[in-house]
């Protein structure tokens, strides 16, 4: 929608400006989600040519996926507020546990893609920044980055999942 909001069709041309999950899914990240517990879904596809602002487009672009799950995690923040508010339900209740996973994993999510490695979304916002004086950085990025972001998920998860947990614990504690 941020792409077509600056004026790229590209997205809704390829059938996937939908709320449906299934036009989202990289059928190869989600046997790997299943299979390693880490995958991804199909990035949203745009033309930089088509935006209206060429150097920061892409940026923007690239935030509206972090903003929507940051979006989600409030929405469901309330969501559960309400539910803790206004019933009798308890902790291990399902749609209590449901409501906690869907903020932990938009949160992730959100986070996630503000690292700067393509890839992810924050390496748009990298990009912008150097992309006219080091386009030997953003090749190398380019070429490269999926294998570093594979190393650091397999070789740093622990580390990874622990400042999640910071950060979640800031944001509960932040809505509750």
């Amino acid at each position: 929608m941020a792409g077509k909001l600056q004026g790229d069709p590209t997205a809704e041309l390829e059938g996937r400006l939908t709320l449906n999950p299934l036009s989202h899914i990289d059928w190869i990240g989600f046997a790997l989600l299943l299979i390693a517990g880490f995958g991804w879904a199909k990035p949203t596809p745009f033309n930089p040519y088509n935006l209206k602002y060429r150097k920061f487009g892409p940026v923007l672009v690239a935030f509206a996926g972090p903003i929507s799950n940051l979006l989600a995690v409030v929405l469901f923040g309330v969501a559960l507020r309400l539910v803790a508010q206004f019933t009798l339900l308890t902790p291990d209740n399902l749609l209590v546990i449901f409501l906690v996973f869907l903020m932990q994993i938009n949160l992730m999510l959100a986070l996630f893609n503000f690292i700067p490695i393509p890839p992810l979304d924050g390496s748009k916002v990298l990009y912008a920044l150097i992309g006219e004086r080091r386009p030997d950085i953003v090749q190398f990025l380019d070429r490269y980055g999926f294998y570093f972001l594979m190393a650091l998920v397999f070789l740093f998860g622990d580390l990874i999942s622990m400042l999640f947990d910071a950060v979640y614990g800031v944001v509960t504690g932040i809505l509750f």
